[in-house]
């Protein structure tokens, strides 16, 4: 669901669309090239753009699988690289020190996810 929130802003999803703990990828705004995903932790979400800072590939192997099987991390699916979900560093791998392109996302009161209208372009 993008819907639109207002002029420089988007609809991402409703938080309750991603399960506490687990991921969730989107595809690109109109026109744009890369997608999202988003992580989520109670009542916080995480956002990034769906690139490793390494090559540039897609992290999930497959929708919507953005963390390693113990949910502790973000996982890029290409090279193994292990990223922390607060604040996208990597911390393991060929891209150590780098970070995922972090979105600024907010939740509004009535329980949805708002990312600027040009994330992910």
């Amino acid at each position: 669901m993008t819907v639109d929130a207002g002029a420089n802003e988007r609809v991402l999803c409703r938080v309750e669309d991603i399960a506490d703990g687990d991921s969730r990828g989107f595809p690109p705004a109109p026109g744009g090239f890369t997608g999202l995903f988003a992580v989520r932790r109670g009542a916080q979400v995480f956002v990034y753009v769906n690139s490793c800072p390494h090559v540039g590939l897609p992290l999930d192997p497959a929708p919507h699988r953005f963390l390693d099987a113990k949910r502790a991390h973000i996982v890029c699916s290409a090279h193994g690289a292990r990223f922390r979900i607060e604040d996208g560093e990597c911390f393991s791998g060929p891209c150590y020190g780098e970070s995922l392109e972090s979105v600024a996302a907010r939740v509004d009161p009535e329980g949805r996810v708002i990312v600027p209208a040009d994330a992910g372009m």
